[in-house]
């Protein structure tokens, strides 16, 4: 072992569902192992703490979004913000993960040194850097740019005379009451928009380039409510969440298999929910149910605000924003008082952080996933991207539980260093990681990890098979290679 230990064994990057997740797993399966949770915010929660834009709530049901290991109470099942911080907060203070967080600490670069088996973090706090040390760094810094939201590039703006905002950076008691607004977009966080602001607004439009399949799902559960009424917590619980993560399973294979069922489903839906209001050019997208990720509306927010004439969808292009509103490339004019720019998100590869083994940079693309959450020939790392397909928490669960296997086997085998190993002539055919047209998984594609068709080297988007082949494959696949500082010699145990 090395004279002096790292200031930690496990460093933790992001104190939002990520990170705290992997510190209740290190709290349960890893007691002995020291680590810290640093995120550059001064509160935890992550996503639910940045956006503050109204109507804020989980874009999934928190039985799937909550973590395994801790039931969700709430009678609503789709979540607003403020209830999901809680949950997180309840979550640090009663497994006394809270002690281990530092707040304000920006994470700049990572270097991996083998001859000390450790990582050198730069981070910044208080206006100051300087340098932590851990065997271990575990990235939970979620998939998006906090600083830069993607830039349509509108032409125009200049000449708006309105307010133009962003949900990312929602401005505090912002006041849109009786204002005609335009909202951008038409992914989760507009149907999440539109009908809250249209409670106060005069109007609220929803501008969209193309539609998104759309379906309205109860806010409250309600098979949920009975269970916790005639069994414990945790028996209604982990039913519910298996009820859940079954449907939403069998929901997006259909979607695959038998598209046109399911589109003529979702249209009936909205056919029945909105009457004459039913506008097919709003709502019927031109590409197949989970191409890109669904919006669900908790008791058909949206379209109870399009009955009442208080919402309503347009589907255009943009020509430019003039003084009075958006003219569209139709020739008309929407009049707006404010625009929302709900127009995506720039995915930032593992939270911009300059990332390097013995000072060489790693270049993550040229890099191949291995099991969902490590890298080829990168020791000591691993990283969450949640799924697209249905709730990003449960990654965070099977991959925090993997690592920490991972973490134990290697004291069992007195390692320092743990590394996926690929050859330089591996041979991989590489698989296309997002099988998703959403336009802000597009535009990164060349910046992500490598994917492989096949088992480890992938990210999979199968959650029930991920978490089988994670709890049952062994540790030890003669891929994984543990060693020593100092050493390259080989202590994997013989299979």
């Amino acid at each position: 072992m090395l004279a002096t230990p790292p200031d930690f064994d496990v460093l933790i990057v992001g104190a939002g569902i990520s990170g705290i997740g992997m510190a209740a797993h290190m709290e349960m399966t890893c007691p002995n192992r020291s680590y810290a949770v640093l995120d550059r915010r001064e509160k935890l929660g992550g996503t639910w703490d940045l956006f503050r834009y109204p109507g804020i709530r989980s874009d999934s049901d928190m039985h799937t979004l909550g973590f395994g290991f801790e039931p969700w109470r709430d009678e609503e099942s789709i979540a607003k913000g403020e209830r999901i911080l809680d949950y997180l907060n309840r979550i640090a203070d009663e497994r006394g993960i809270r002690r281990h967080i530092r707040l304000d600490h920006k994470v700049l670069s990572a270097d991996f040194r083998h001859e000390e088996a450790r990582w050198h973090v730069t981070v910044e706090t208080g206006g100051q850097q300087h340098v932590m040390t851990a065997n271990w760094l575990f990235l939970g810094s979620g998939y998006y740019d906090y600083d830069q939201p993607y830039d349509a590039g509108f032409q125009g703006t200049e000449d708006f005379a309105g307010e133009i905002v962003h949900p990312q950076f929602w401005p505090a008691n912002f006041d849109y009451s009786d204002k005609n607004v335009v909202v951008i977009g038409s992914g989760a966080t507009a149907v999440t928009i539109v009908p809250v602001m249209a409670e106060k607004a005069a109007k609220v439009t929803m501008l969209q380039r193309t539609p998104t399949w759309i379906r309205s799902v109860p806010a409250k559960d309600g098979i949920a409510n009975f269970l916790r009424k005639v069994l414990p917590d945790e028996w209604a619980y982990r039913l519910t969440r298996w009820k859940n993560v079954f449907l939403t399973d069998l929901m997006f294979k259909r979607s695959r298999t038998h598209p046109e069922q399911v589109a003529d489903s979702l249209k009936d839906r909205a056919r029945k929910a909105l009457g004459d209001k039913y506008d097919p050019v709003a709502l019927e997208p031109p590409y197949n149910p989970w191409e890109q990720r669904m919006c669900f509306i908790p008791d058909g927010d949206l379209f109870e605000a399009m009955k009442a004439g208080k919402a309503e969808i347009v589907t255009d292009q943009i020509d430019r924003f003039v003084p009075e509103g958006i003219r569209l490339a139709s020739g008309s004019v929407l009049p707006a008082d404010i625009i929302v720019t709900a127009t995506g998100l720039n995915i930032a590869v593992m939270g911009k952080i300059a990332i390097s083994v013995d000072g060489e940079p790693v270049r993550f693309n040229e890099r191949y996933y291995y099991k969902h959450c490590m890298f080829s020939n990168l020791p000591n790392f691993a990283a969450v991207f949640g799924y697209l397909n249905a709730s990003w928490t449960l990654r965070v669960d099977i991959v925090a539980e993997y690592v920490c296997k991972v973490m134990n086997r290697m004291d069992e085998l007195g390692a320092e260093i743990v590394t996926p190993i690929l050859a330089e002539n591996h041979g991989l055919e590489e698989d296309d990681i997002f099988d998703f047209s959403s336009g802000y998984l597009q535009r990164s594609k060349h910046l992500m990890p490598r994917n492989s068709p096949v088992m480890p080297w992938r990210m999979n988007q199968d959650y029930r098979k991920d978490r089988d082949d994670l709890k049952n494959l062994p540790i030890e696949d003669g891929i994984l290679r543990f060693e020593a500082a100092h050493s390259s010699a080989n202590l994997q145990a013989a299979e």
